[in-house]
């Protein structure tokens, strides 16, 4: 789980209270009610965020080097440093998952049937959350600073929606994986992976504070329903 401390847009993300919580609490209380997982680690730079992801069930090995904890670091050089650091330390994983801090609406159950369908395909290195966009992209279309509409894919107006491809991106929550693949660094967004669909009611991106309102508000709504 990768968690570091500099966060930019919302400052300290990873551990801010959502809904009465730290949010990492989330995504580790959701890996551990998993049973997936022989351990669970959060991989950071930042003592506090150790601290609290401890509190709530993580393990804490090691602290993240520096060179991996700045803005421009990518998330599958953190993985790989984690399983590498798990193969010297005598412990060397055959899957991995990556599961970000910030994913609050993510669920056990989803870890483990994304988990049960990549141990089913043999010829697949990754699983990963994806979410099916909720407009056609087809019809999608651009504003110049003139206010000119142009479309993106002109031939596509006027064809029902429903006779369109539907269209899906990554939900940013888990990527399943193996240790092997992860380590091969094979594009994920290919004949490697195999996608686990989730509702989009449980996938909501939170990048700045209007995102945080957001996502509290249908986090809190949900919780209602299910009460």
């Amino acid at each position: 789980m990768p968690a570091r401390g500099g966060s930019k847009r919302i400052p300290r993300k990873n551990i801010k209270d959502f809904c009465g919580k730290p949010i990492i609490a989330y995504s580790i209380e959701a890996a551990l009610t998993s049973q997936c997982f022989d351990q669970v680690i959060v991989s950071t730079d930042d003592a506090e965020i150790a601290q609290i992801a401890r509190e709530y069930g993580a393990l804490t090995p090691f602290i993240r080097p520096d060179e991996l904890s700045d803005d421009h670091c990518g998330t599958l050089e953190v993985i790989n440093h984690a399983i590498n650091w798990l193969k010297t330390a005598g412990t060397p994983a055959k899957y991995v998952c990556t599961l970000y801090g910030t994913s609050p609406f993510v669920k056990a159950s989803s870890l483990k049937q994304a988990f049960k369908v990549l141990t089913s395909q043999t010829e697949k290195i990754y699983c990963f959350g994806v979410c099916e966009y909720p407009v056609p992209i087809q019809q999608a279309f651009s504003i110049s600073h003139s206010q000119t509409i142009e479309m993106f894919d002109p031939d596509s107006f006027g064809i029902r929606t429903q006779d369109l491809t539907p269209a899906f991106f990554d939900a940013g929550q888990f990527y399943w994986g193996t240790a092997e693949g992860f380590l091969s660094e094979k594009c994920m967004f290919s004949e490697a992976a195999i996608p686990y669909v989730l509702p989009k009611y449980e996938v909501h991106d939170i990048d700045n504070n209007d995102d945080w309102v957001l996502a509290e508000a249908m986090f809190n709504a949900l919780k209602n329903l299910a009460d």
